[in-house]
Formats: structure tokens, sequence, C-alpha cells
């Protein structure tokens, strides 16, 4: 008779599902940095230039504050493998970008850039837009000038401050994709 525990394999231990909620504030005496608490975790994170912001403009570095939720997950499939997530996921491609210009009817949404041509494209030779959470911010409805591209996303060496975004190390945004789900709640402020 074959032994039956020979034939049983063992999976890495999975998150029982996601959290439903995470919540960043500004550190104290630093608004250009933060925490980010989800769960048991927290982690240090990047904010943007401008601190966080209630009335979130186009260019005014500020963080959003409000509530948001995960769309979804991009990251560079040709330099890492899919990480573990909850969360719908999209490999970046060579001519993937986003629209930052609020005179163009695709403001604030993903679109797709030939060669030559301008944008914000998601595929950086630096490693900060290595993983990228897109957030429903300033997406139902699109207001022009509102703040587009608002992410959380890799950080600098050095922390510095963001355009806007949430940025963390490499190490926390994996740990952090383990507890994220589409109906998570991210309420930052």
């Amino acid at each position: 008779m074959k032994n039956k525990a020979a034939s049983v394999s063992y999976a890495p231990k999975r998150s029982p599902g996601p959290v439903s909620a995470i919540r960043v504030k500004a550190a104290a005496g630093n608004p250009r940095r933060g925490w980010l608490t989800a769960g048991h975790l927290t982690i240090p994170v990047a904010l943007g230039r401008g601190g966080i912001l209630a009335n979130k403009r186009e260019g005014d570095g500020g963080t959003p504050r409000g509530s948001f939720r995960p769309r979804q997950l991009w990251w560079r499939g040709d330099r890492y493998s899919r990480p573990q997530t909850f969360l719908p996921a999209r490999p970046i491609g060579d001519t993937d970008a986003w629209c930052e210009d609020p005179n163009d009817r695709h403001y604030n949404q993903p679109i797709r850039l030939d060669r030559g041509q301008g944008g914000d494209r998601l595929k950086r030779a630096d490693q900060l837009y290595d993983f990228i959470i897109e957030i429903d911010h300033n997406t139902k409805p699109r207001i022009a000038g509102r703040g587009s591209a608002v992410f959380l996303h890799l950080a600098r060496d050095n922390f510095g401050p963001t355009a806007g975004c949430v940025s963390m190390t490499r190490a926390a945004m994996l740990q952090l994709l383990k507890q994220l789900g589409p109906k998570t709640r991210i309420i930052i402020g």
C-alpha cells in the first residue's frame, strides 16, 4: 500500500483573506513621511511633497485625503514573478502609460503610447514602478484637474517625497500585497 503521507504537498500559508482597511497617516513633524497600518503590519512610507491634502489638485504634490479602494496591481513581469495578492494583477508592458493631461479625454486613465510619444510611462528604468497599486482616486466621476496617477508604489532609496503617491520599500510592498483585495478600504489622512 502506498504511503499517503508521501503524496501530501504542503503549500506556504496564505493569508486567510484581505484586510477590510488600511490606514495611512502623516508622521509627526514631517508631512512628507508617514505610516501605513494594515492589520498587525505597520510600515514607513513616503508621501507627496505637499503632504496630505483634502483638496487635491493636479501638480500640487499632495497625497489626497480620503477613502479609496485598490483597483489592480501593475507589476514588472520582466523583473519579478507575480506577487501573492487578492487583487487583479496585470504585467506592465512597453507601451503602458498613464494620462495626466487634464485636457485629454483619457485623463487619469491607463493609456498605450507609441514610441516617441510623451506621457507617464509605467515601465521605467528605475524601480519606482516595479509594483504599482492603482487606486480609485478621482475615477467616479473623473474631474479634470483633481489629480491623476495617484498610486501606492516603491520608494526612492532616501524615502524622498513623491508627486502625490504613497511609496514604500519592496519588502513592505510584498507584505502589503498579501493583505489587499478589491474591497479593502485605503484610508488616507
